[in-house]
């Protein structure tokens, strides 16, 4: 194998896990009860039920 072919694999494998590692804190569970994409900081408490 030459150099050129080295670096090849090389940068392709540093793409894989970065990859990989942006795919696994996607996926990871969040610790402070937030799921991700919520909106954690707003404030519900002045909003009422709807009643039927």
């Amino acid at each position: 194998m030459n150099t050129q072919t080295i670096l090849v694999f090389l940068l392709f494998a540093v793409a894989l896990i970065y990859v990989a590692r942006l795919i696994y804190k996607s996926l990871q569970v969040k610790k402070d009860g937030c799921g991700g994409n919520c909106k954690c900081g707003v404030d519900f408490s002045d909003i009422k039920p709807i009643k039927k």
